[in-house]
């Protein structure tokens, strides 16, 4: 029997999340085989675990996938996943996949779609919280926008992005990232106008 800790949450589960955590930053990061490693025992640990094997999992071998530059595997791992991603279960946000699942759309040059997926993060900000995917949508949606050639859009979402981190680390590569193509975008030429 798992003992509870803070909220309610038991020690197991907590466990799990701390290794889910670790798992996703592994793989976001390119520790393949450090990830694949921790995905293994949580999938041992967690056989009859319905978030586990149908969420959790899911996002980090898309993850996993996005690395291996196989974008179009990792939106078809996900494809599960869409029936969980608003709900909220413990401490992992349930938006994961779908921020995962723009990655791999901007990764194949699909600006449209990833757009949509950005857009689902920043439509539920209650959901997000103040996990780092919230923020990091602005960026991507910015990103996304500018792909598809919407340029007055993705300045606008440049903007949004960086008026939210105006008093972040300027070594932050995320902030001098979206700076330098915020910039770019300015110089580039006139914006398309959308009517």
């Amino acid at each position: 029997m798992s003992s509870t800790g803070p909220n309610g949450v038991s020690s197991r589960r907590l466990h799990c999340h701390c290794g889910l955590f670790q798992d996703l930053i592994l793989a976001e990061t390119g520790d393949l085989g450090g990830a694949q490693k921790l995905v293994d025992a949580l999938d041992r640990d967690s056989p009859l675990d319905t978030v586990v094997q149908n969420f959790y999992l899911p996002t980090i071998r898309a993850a996993m996938k996005l690395h291996a530059n196989d974008p179009a595997r990792a939106v078809d791992i996900l494809r599960p996943t869409a029936t969980h991603e608003l709900m909220q279960a413990d401490a992992f946000n349930m938006l994961w996949p779908a921020y995962v699942r723009r990655l791999a759309y901007l990764q194949m040059g699909e600006g449209a779609k990833a757009a949509t997926e950005f857009q689902k993060l920043l439509d539920h900000p209650g959901a997000v919280g103040r996990s780092v995917t919230g923020v990091l949508s602005h960026l991507q949606l910015a990103r996304s926008r500018s792909l598809s050639g919407d340029r007055a859009a993705a300045r606008r979402s440049y903007e949004h992005f960086l008026g939210l981190w105006k008093d972040a680390d300027p070594d932050v590569p995320a902030y001098r990232e979206a700076k330098a193509e915020h910039t770019a975008l300015l110089n580039s030429g006139a914006e398309t106008v959308r009517r």
